[in-house]
């Protein structure tokens, strides 16, 4: 019955939700305008700002936590629900969302699945432990914490609002952890930064970087994917082949077996291939203690701590070796991502599935049991889902219509809905409040979470 309330105490406050205003939060300079961070650029390298180029604004907004300066609002806040921090004109012919790591491409799928050649803006977003990225046209904007120089700006001072990183270009993927941070450019090299503890870096080395530095990997081939997760970082090359490396500590999330690498306490320096990994792959994505990695023709192999069921065999053993999910081999998953003890996956006809930990909600099974095998979001079932993310202890999805539901842990206001109780254990639609910009309603693209703060891209 507390478990029902939850949900229908909800509905209460989705219609207040476009009357709160929470007095910890200043949108984008509150009573000021929201920064255009972008515009297409003609052929001489000019922006010509709405020119000639019809163009679809985006915009990135955030909430939650932010006294790091994660939020990119300039202050120490709290955002009760989204926030307008930057707009993005972008061409409306030729603009498409960057997949998150963990998504493989769909043949004629949404602005998030096409394979975009020349001429074609990127967008996307990362959120970090404390710590945001936003990429744009090969360019990256960075903000949050600084310690360990995690934004890769050669000093470890905080940043409130976004900026670029001057350091590096073409960059095609941004994946944030705790303390460091990852790039891929389109030439299919690595670049990491931040505190190098565990390894977690790639450079044989323990000790932090400032700057991006590049990853000198064993492969051969140009990388395609990656992800990372609180200590380790894993990617792929475009054969299929995984190689990880950082923490490992025991439980194996790393997939290197007995002769791992040549380090030792618990960790590994540099990338090491995942011999044990007999099928190509396409995506992966990092969890707090365990790796899942979805083969092209979608499906989920995983590995490392499982004493929470992270790994959704129906038991609590873990292990190095990969192995297949048991019960999803008639389904296709075309998103994985996972958070620090549970998991979520999206099959090709729009479902959301989700298993581990659910002390937090953050299953969205209407409870906080956690689950032993990969179950259906029944609370989304007659939603078409596009696009799935995790964060520590909390989970998003948007609609194929754009909407965006959030479950979870709500005790930061990451969730984006004002007075949710701090366990919200069933999706929750977060609602959008019309600023007055003369823009339409948010269409939300794609979404981000943290530790303690989310974001999204809305095109308006």
């Amino acid at each position: 019955m507390k478990k029902l309330f939850f949900c229908l105490r909800h509905r209460s406050f989705t219609a207040l939700t476009h009357q709160i205003s929470s007095p910890f939060s200043t949108a984008a300079g509150a009573g000021g305008k929201v920064p255009v961070l972008y515009k297409p650029t003609t052929g001489d390298g000019e922006s010509d700002g709405i020119g000639t180029t019809a163009t679809t604004t985006l915009q990135l907004l955030s909430w939650g936590r932010g006294a790091s300066g994660q939020l990119g609002g300039g202050i120490e806040e709290i955002r009760l629900y989204p926030t307008p921090v930057a707009n993005l004109l972008v061409p409306s012919s030729s603009f498409a969302i960057s997949p998150p790591p963990g998504r493989i491409s769909v043949p004629n799928g949404t602005k998030v699945d096409n394979i975009h050649g020349d001429g074609v803006v990127e967008a996307g977003i990362s959120c970090g432990l404390f710590h945001s990225s936003l990429l744009v046209d090969g360019k990256f904007w960075i903000w949050g914490k600084g310690d360990g120089g995690r934004l890769g700006f050669g000093h470890e001072n905080s940043l409130f609002v976004p900026t670029v990183n001057p350091h590096l270009d073409s960059v095609r993927r941004v994946a944030l952890g705790g303390l460091h941070s990852v790039a891929l450019t389109s030439g299919g090299q690595v670049f990491t930064w931040g505190y190098g503890g565990f390894g977690a870096l790639g450079h044989s080395v323990y000790h932090r970087e400032l700057f991006p530095r590049l990853v000198e990997g064993p492969w051969n081939d140009k990388i395609c994917h990656i992800a990372t997760s609180g200590t380790h970082t894993a990617a792929i090359t475009g054969a299929g082949e995984l190689y990880t490396w950082g923490r490992d500590e025991g439980d194996g999330r790393l997939g290197l077996g007995p002769g791992r690498g040549p380090n030792e306490g618990g960790s590994n320096s540099v990338p090491s291939k995942v011999k044990a990994l007999n099928v190509p792959v396409a995506a992966v994505s990092c969890g707090g203690f365990f790796t899942m990695a979805l083969t092209e023709d979608g499906q989920i192999w995983n590995w490392g701590a499982n004493s929470n069921y992270e790994l959704g065999r129906g038991d609590k053993v873990g292990g190095w070796k990969p192995q297949s999910v048991p019960g999803l081999e008639d389904v296709r998953i075309i998103q994985i991502t996972s958070g620090g003890y549970h998991s979520l996956a999206l099959t090709d006809e729009g479902k959301v599935l989700s298993w581990g930990h659910g002390g937090h909600g953050q299953l969205g099974h209407s409870s906080i049991q956690n689950q032993k095998i990969p179950a259906v979001v029944e609370a989304l079932a007659a939603e078409h889902i596009v696009y799935i993310a995790c964060g520590g202890s909390s989970s998003a999805a948007v609609t194929k219509e754009g909407k965006l539901f959030m479950w979870g842990n709500a005790k930061d206001s990451q969730l984006g809905v004002p007075g949710l109780p701090e366990i919200q254990p069933c999706p929750v639609e977060v609602k959008f409040l019309m600023e007055d910009d003369e823009l339409g309603p948010h269409n939300v693209l794609s979404v981000a979470v943290g530790a303690s703060h989310a974001m999204c891209l809305v095109s308006r």
